[in-house]
């Protein structure tokens, strides 16, 4: 479970094919400007705690308690030693470039401490944006941008590997960019302007390329992704004039060296440590080894702490790769490295003092503390080491301040035996499904990728109860109350247990269905409940129909007339009208028999749309709202018969209501969407005729088209779903 995160933009299959490098022009350096809000409004994350993968971590060399982390989906952090937290960096990204959300590789400079570089990108398929380099003069706080031509790489395969961004160790103004399939970049004035680099290796297929880029004294190495691993083809290359580059001699060969993965030089022991996997995970490693050389000499030794390949207890193949790599700054010889892909026996950490002759395994006396974020125990009694870890980091002015990254968190230690989460401020959920009860405990539900369903009795903690269970998903496909019951709450999504589930005391307990359809195994869809709760329906995408329970689940029918592959809305008041918008062809479909039936309504809408939304207003029988990517926001008052567009709006990704202003007779409305020429979050207390935008230039969080939902008890609260920063809610101030 957990392996993979099926929700998020998924990467599509094949690789671009690589680009020429005859020239590589760029764009010149802008500065992100800050402009204040229409409405003044407070941003913070609804804790959560972590939840996503951590793909980086660096301490700072020459400043004490200052680091940086990286995610794939969900920007970059600097860590406040004073306060204990995590403070995200690239929240101003926005949503034309929801694309560098994902952060590809970062670097600092050992000599000015308050310089940060940031290499941005989350997809290198063709359908994604070109990647870009952020710099700071002041640890983040402020950036200067660069625009590339080439596309990086940040959540796909490979993610994991060490950082492609360095400063060159002989001069400060130039940095070294190792990209996915336009070999490596070079810049001259502190990242303003690229060119490529003469480097002896050949892009292939596979989307690696330079894999990682790190000093040695005054040499630079670079990992190479795309070779075989066969004898006398080199994956390791270096340069010691920071012009000509050359393949290391005598580096290792073969499957359990075919990648290298992440490396960490020993400047006391002038020796090279490099991890190796047979392919460049997070998944798909089976085989892998660790080797360090011996820059004065040459010397290449093989110290792989325990070759893959052994029996497990289970009669089955103890297949992983190697990934973290970090050296003691403090104590010559002192290594930790990490196994990755290991889903067997559980991934470790492997710990050595005497440069690899021999090694601990730190997880087998390891004792893990979450009680900060209970999800970690993924409906269990107790938490997992970890997976997915590549990043490995260790503190230059601490031997034993250690942390290590995972799927859904970053662990740490002061101790090496005990060991807690520490991701205070670090968010990187990818939500689709927000819900906030008119009554109740919680003020919040929401559905998330890879971490199913949350119920939140508190903005600034995260859920005590951890994810939902009973069943346990791994994403949510649907989350839905019923508006007149609202302690009634169903979800649905990706389980190995079970597909649904209902709970009456508004979602902190669930029951799963008694039954599902035979397609919930493989397509589980958004669901609905009728506005008393009696009747469920349940769709599975295009290639489906909707199916309809009113036993809580026990049992289910298939309703014929039911548009394939649509959402199914609920009416807030009448419990037998229902709604669903048919995207292929531009129509809305109503029953009025509580879902046993539909029949066709308006018809004519923009159609072929794939980003659509369909929102009944709180408290009112008919009151539709379809938001619709291409063609704007439309209203219906006449359940669905017909619609009006609202001239106000000129985009509609995702809509919500909450309370009322005060004297107002109608629930505010809230919008991810255009208004004028800004893509934005907008509020509009009377009924979408004038819109007020609520967030700011450093408030946008690339990307926030899921969902968004109102407080009906709170006004002017709303939260926002984010596709790598969480939910975020804002209220005025």
């Amino acid at each position: 479970m957990h392996a993979s995160s099926p929700g998020r933009r998924a990467v599509l299959a094949g690789t671009a094919a690589a680009a020429a490098l005859a020239t590589l022009p760029v764009s010149p350096g802008r500065a992100e400007a800050a402009a204040p809000a229409a409405d003044r409004y407070r941003w913070r994350n609804a804790v959560q705690g972590g939840t996503g993968f951590i793909t980086g971590v660096l301490f700072h060399p020459s400043v004490r308690g200052l680091a940086y982390a990286r995610t794939d989906i969900g920007g970059a952090y600097r860590w406040d030693d004073r306060t204990g937290r995590w403070i995200p960096l690239t929240d101003h990204i926005g949503w034309d470039d929801w694309n560098l959300l994902g952060v590809e590789a970062m670097a600092v400079d050992p000599a000015h401490p308050d310089r940060l570089y940031l290499a941005l990108g989350t997809y290198a398929q063709p359908w994604a944006g070109n990647g870009a380099v952020l710099r700071s003069q002041d640890r983040g706080a402020t950036w200067k941008r660069t625009d590339l031509t080439v596309k990086l790489g940040a959540n796909e395969d490979g993610r994991g590997c060490g950082e492609r961004l360095l400063v060159d160790p002989r001069d400060s103004d130039t940095l070294w960019l190792g990209t996915r399939h336009d070999g490596l970049l070079k810049s001259t004035d502190r990242g303003a302007h690229w060119q490529p680099a003469a480097f002896p290796a050949t892009p292939g297929a596979t989307g690696q390329g330079v894999t990682l880029l790190v000093a040695a004294g005054r040499a630079v190495y670079a990992g190479w992704g795309d070779s075989d691993g066969t004898a006398g083809r080199a994956n390791l290359y270096r340069t010691t004039d920071g012009t000509t580059w050359e393949a290391v001699p005598g580096q290792p060969s073969g499957a359990a060296a075919r990648v290298p993965v992440r490396a960490a030089y020993d400047r006391h022991a002038r020796e090279l440590y490099v991890t190796y996997a047979d392919a460049p995970g997070p998944n798909g490693q089976s085989d892998g080894s660790v080797h360090k050389l011996r820059t004065t000499d040459g010397k290449w030794t093989e110290v792989t702490p325990v070759r893959p390949g052994g029996a497990t207890p289970d009669g089955g193949t103890d297949s992983f790769g190697y990934g973290g790599c970090a050296v003691d700054a403090r104590r010559p010889g002192t290594v930790v490295v990490s196994t990755n892909n290991r889903w067997s026996l559980v991934d470790t950490l492997y710990r050595t003092t005497d440069g690899g002759r021999t090694w601990t395994s730190l997880k087998e006396g390891a004792v893990l503390d979450v009680s900060e974020t209970p999800y970690l125990k993924w409906g269990g009694d107790e938490p997992k080491f970890g997976w997915w870890i590549q990043a490995v980091a260790l503190d230059p002015f601490d031997s034993r301040n250690l942390v290590y990254g995972t799927g859904a968190t970053l662990y740490g230690t002061r101790d090496l035996r005990h060991w807690a989460p520490r991701v205070s401020g670090l968010e990187e959920a990818s939500v689709r499904q927000l819900l906030s009860p008119p009554a109740g405990r919680a003020h919040l539900i929401s559905g998330c990728g890879d971490i199913g369903v949350m119920y939140h009795e508190r903005l600034t903690a995260s859920p005590s109860r951890g994810m939902a269970s009973d069943p346990v998903f791994g994403t949510a496909t649907g989350l839905a109350l019923a508006a007149a019951r609202p302690g009634y709450v169903v979800r649905a999504g990706w389980g190995e247990n079970g597909n649904g589930a209902w709970s009456d005391d508004g979602g902190r307990t669930w029951a799963p269905f008694g039954s599902q359809p035979d397609m919930a195994r493989s397509a589980p869809g958004p669901i609905a409940a009728g506005a008393d709760g009696s009747v469920l329906l349940w769709s599975f995408g295009p290639a489906h129909p909707g199916y309809r329970s009113a036993d809580n689940g026990a049992t289910w029918t298939e309703i014929p007339t039911f548009p394939k592959g649509a959402v199914p809305v609920a009416d807030p008041v009448d419990p037998d009208r229902f709604h669903a918008f048919d995207t292929t062809t531009g129509t809305l479909f109503a029953s009025t028999d509580g879902g046993r039936t539909f029949t066709a309504g308006a018809s004519g809408l923009s159609s072929g749309d794939g980003e659509f939304q369909l929102t009944a207003a709180p408290g009112r029988s008919g009151d539709l709202w379809l938001s619709l990517k291409g063609d704007g926001l439309h209203r219906s008052t006449d359940g669905g018969a017909s619609f009006a567009k609202v001239g106000s709006c000129q985009a509609a990704y995702t809509l919500g209501f909450g309370k009322a202003a005060a004297g107002a007779s109608y629930p505010a409305v809230y919008l991810v969407g255009s208004v004028g020429t800004i893509t934005a979050v907008y509020r509009s207390d009377d009924e979408a005729r004038t819109w007020t935008r609520i967030n700011d230039d450093r408030h946008q969080w690339g990307w926030t088209g899921a969902a968004i939902t109102g407080d009906p008890r709170v006004y002017g609260r709303v939260y926002v779903a984010t596709n790598g920063r969480g939910v975020q809610y804002g209220e005025p101030v």
